[in-house]
């Protein structure tokens, strides 16, 4: 299929110089050219002090393989602070919403990915959207239709990672550190979930993981959760494409990419007339 491939400068009511990478598959006359895709937005991890390449483009090519429009954002990190990074999240998913009769995504299935930091992004879009009201946004128009979430940052509780709080909040991290741990705050609205984690995972314990699964749970919100008894925390895909070294390869774990598909077809089936009810 052809690709449109581009960098769109996200525009924000707080300054911004966030990037949103965009490959978006276009349309071929030859193959079912009427069909509507979903779409992925990626938060790579980093603890809100960078966004990793590991978990960018090689995760960006595995979703192109399912089908999927897919945008890597590149958010704005410490020393910027709460809510920079959040509104710019917001302001992607408008900008597919705005564009997607022009991208071919149907503007229903329009996903958030996040690993580690980026999966407490990523979650603060899909559990907490209303944080943004203030600077204007309409948090039916922002939450996502699902959430993906590898590894998470959930809790600022005893289980938390204390530098990307640290990071997020900075100076305010005592007086508000509470309202950011996420498995407190899910509600009748969150949005479905695919998580996975590692038993092993001795940078963000896999109780992240589990409270966030129990909550969902509690409010009754579908999620599909995977806990793999072996890895590292930042594993990324598991293998060697992803891999800062042979420690970050795991070949119990590059299944999760498998489940995750299976996953996606289930809940977030692309418009197509061989899915006539997608």
């Amino acid at each position: 299929l052809k690709m449109r491939y581009f960098e769109h400068k996200l525009k924000t009511p707080l300054t911004s110089d966030a990037r949103l990478v965009c490959y978006i598959p276009d349309n071929s006359e030859e193959i079912e050219p009427h069909r509507k895709r979903r779409a992925i937005i990626i938060c790579p991890g980093g603890s809100y002090a960078k966004t990793s390449d590991r978990e960018a483009e090689p995760i960006a090519l595995e979703l192109l393989s399912m089908d999927c429009a897919v945008c890597i954002l590149r958010y704005s990190c410490a020393p910027r602070r709460f809510p920079k990074a959040l509104c710019e999240l917001a302001q992607s998913v408008l900008f597919l919403k705005e564009n997607a009769e022009r991208f071919n995504i149907d503007e229903g299935k329009i996903l958030v990915m996040g690993f580690s930091a980026g999966g407490h992004l990523a979650a603060c879009l899909g559990i907490i959207p209303d944080e943004l009201e203030k600077l204007g946004y309409d948090e039916k128009l922002i939450r996502p239709a699902g959430m993906i979430l590898c590894y998470p940052v959930i809790t600022s509780g005893r289980y938390w990672h204390q530098g990307s709080f640290e990071n997020l909040l900075g100076d305010e991290l005592m007086e508000r550190s509470s309202a950011f741990s996420l498995e407190k705050r899910v509600n009748d609205k969150t949005p479905k979930a695919f998580i996975w984690q590692t038993f092993a995972d001795r940078t963000v314990p896999v109780q992240n993981s589990l409270l966030l699964a129990e909550a969902l749970s509690e409010n009754a919100i579908p999620f599909e959760l995977h806990v793999y008894p072996k890895g590292k925390h930042g594993l990324g895909l598991g293998t060697k494409i992803s891999a800062k070294n042979e420690t970050y390869v795991e070949k119990d774990v590059q299944s999760w990419v498998f489940l995750l598909k299976r996953w996606l077809e289930d809940n977030f089936p692309n418009t197509s007339i061989f899915n006539q009810n997608g």
